[in-house]
């Protein structure tokens, strides 16, 4: 049995209209005719929230289902590894704004009689960035490659 014809007649079982069911869900009445009709699947969330309200297994509600299935997969992919990603674009960032910052500053000495210090001493400001951008970068490019693998 596919997922549009469990969930109906899951519904159905407990005597419940579509909307009454999109009231528990917290969705539409339409998101659920879509989803019964087979037009559209729901998210992760709404099909743990349907397993408890059913009170069955996940398992029951997606092993006959190869589409939805495989939309289950993506979708928890796509939570995982970019937030991942976004943490070592971020470090990549920070890494190159350390270093035009050192740049910025050298360049004002260079040419006005401002002389600004650079704290921490001169090993931080010299291989700093270049280990900040150098890791977000073999970071974030490692985490794409696994994405694109999964």
């Amino acid at each position: 049995m596919i997922f549009a014809e469990k969930l109906k007649t899951e519904r159905k079982k407990r005597g419940w209209s579509q909307e009454e069911l999109a009231e528990q869900l917290f969705v539409s009445r339409q998101s659920v005719s879509k989803w019964e009709n087979g037009q559209n699947y729901p998210s992760i969330e709404i099909i743990i929230r349907l397993s408890d309200l059913f009170e069955i297994t996940i398992d029951e509600l997606l092993r006959s289902d190869e589409e939805l299935k495989q939309k289950v997969i993506k979708d928890s992919k796509q939570l995982a590894h970019p937030k991942l990603k976004v943490l070592f674009d971020t470090v990549f960032l920070i890494g190159f704004a350390f270093l035009v910052l050192k740049i910025g500053i050298i360049l004002l000495s260079k040419f006005t009689d401002l002389e600004i210090p650079l704290m921490g001493g001169s090993l931080l400001w010299n291989f700093g960035p270049l280990i900040l951008m150098v890791g977000g970068g073999i970071g974030s490019g490692v985490v794409k490659e696994k994405y694109k693998e999964d």
